[in-house]
């Protein structure tokens, strides 16, 4: 397991910069709609915040914003709100990723596309978070990423 560092400038940078970058993902995620980025990007983004944490401040201090043990369910969750949104879509008679077969009804067609690429750029985050972040803990054997 990857101790805490002994160096206090390591890990006063990692507390500061990780809040930052972490912002930085929320920001890229949000900005997806209407601009370059997205859900990819800004799970990078997020995973590279906690990852950073990971390193500076040890393991074990930092599984207090995401523990080894969920990683895995959450990237799993994540890919279920990315492929439910599209497989909802055909059930009600549209295409894959077809937003504007959502089945709500008190919405209009421009107004699903936006909730429904939401979603997706939702759940794509979620799961390139905590995926990067699994195969991170798998890779040095921190806690049980890939043995829940």
């Amino acid at each position: 397991m990857i101790s805490q560092t002994q160096s206090p400038i390591i890990e006063i940078a990692a507390r500061g910069l990780a809040p930052v970058i972490q912002l930085l993902g929320i920001y890229v995620f949000f900005h997806g709609h209407y601009g370059p980025g997205g859900g990819f990007q800004g799970g990078v983004l997020l995973a590279a915040g906690v990852l950073l944490l990971r390193l500076g401040i040890g393991a074990s201090h930092s599984q207090a914003q995401v523990t080894s043990k969920s990683t895995v369910a959450l990237c799993a969750l994540g890919a279920f709100i990315f492929a439910g949104t599209g497989l909802v879509a055909i059930l009600w008679g549209g295409d894959f990723m077809d937003y504007a077969y959502l089945p709500v009804q008190w919405l209009e067609a421009a107004d699903l596309r936006y909730y429904g690429i939401l979603f997706v750029e939702i759940g794509i985050t979620i799961a390139v978070m905590t995926g990067l972040i699994a195969i991170y803990d798998d890779l040095l054997g921190i806690g049980n990423a890939g043995n829940n």
